[in-house]
């Protein structure tokens, strides 16, 4: 993305760009930030989701509403404290599961969806659609689908081919909806602080934002200490956490 000569890049800081589409339409400050040699983009932009429109990226909205999301678990010790935050401030969330991890915690999985949240396919074995053949990626999918009763899908890494895409939207047994984000909490960046981790989401949530963080052990620290404090902030500004249960398909 970044050698796209199509678009120029200038740097605010060790972690903001400025994109500026060379048409003219205007600045667009996306926040970066970089981790064992990958930029990652904190606030998804405009530019991109037009690249990609079938995928589902934020649900704009004029109320109060922010859907938190949780990749990578379900996990024995970590989903149930983000359950526990989650619960004291009545928000519900999406779970984007593994799953293998399914699997091997079937009681944390129940728990999740008896507490009422919605979980999503993230793949058998966390698979990168970009690095994997099509037919190996589609049946790992068809594989964790045996585990986790959903229409939302989730690409791990956010790595899926447009043609992938087109095979999950069309599929006989019932078309995925694609879930991706618009602010993506850094909580899996080891390098991160967990204060610049609520930062990421603090500055660019906004309402119909979908929200990025994991419940796994690399993320805890990071998830752990951001988590009861969106949730706190936002609460107290007359937000609610809903689900992505119903979205449609694009």
């Amino acid at each position: 993305m970044l050698g796209n000569k199509n678009f120029f890049f200038r740097y605010q800081n060790l972690s903001e760009l400025s994109v500026r589409h060379p048409n003219g339409v205007g600045f667009t400050k996306a926040c970066f930030a970089y981790f064992y040699g990958m930029f990652y983009m904190v606030k998804t932009p405009w530019w991109l989701k037009k690249m990609y429109p079938s995928l589902v990226w934020d649900i704009p909205s004029e109320e109060k509403v922010l859907y938190l999301t949780f990749d990578d678990g379900p996990h024995k010790i970590f989903t149930p404290l983000v359950l526990s935050h989650l619960q004291q401030f009545n928000a519900k969330a999406t779970f984007f599961c593994i799953g293998k991890n399914v699997g091997e915690t079937p009681s944390v999985y129940s728990a999740i969806l008896q507490q009422g949240h919605a979980v999503g396919n993230h793949t058998q074995n966390h698979l990168n659609g970009w690095k994997t053949k099509d037919d190996i990626y589609i049946q790992n999918i068809a594989e964790a689908s045996a585990h986790i009763q959903s229409g939302l899908f989730r690409p791990p890494y956010g790595r899926i081919t447009k043609f992938q895409a087109a095979l999950l939207q069309q599929r006989q047994a019932g078309p995925f909806v694609i879930i991706m984000w618009d602010v993506l909490s850094g909580d899996f960046d080891t390098d991160l602080s967990p204060e610049r981790c609520l930062q990421n989401v603090m500055m660019y949530a906004k309402p119909g934002s979908i929200i990025v963080f994991h419940d796994s052990a690399k993320a805890f620290d990071r998830m752990n200490y951001a988590l009861p404090r969106v949730l706190e902030h936002f609460s107290n500004r007359g937000f609610t956490f809903k689900t992505l249960s119903g979205i449609p398909l694009k």
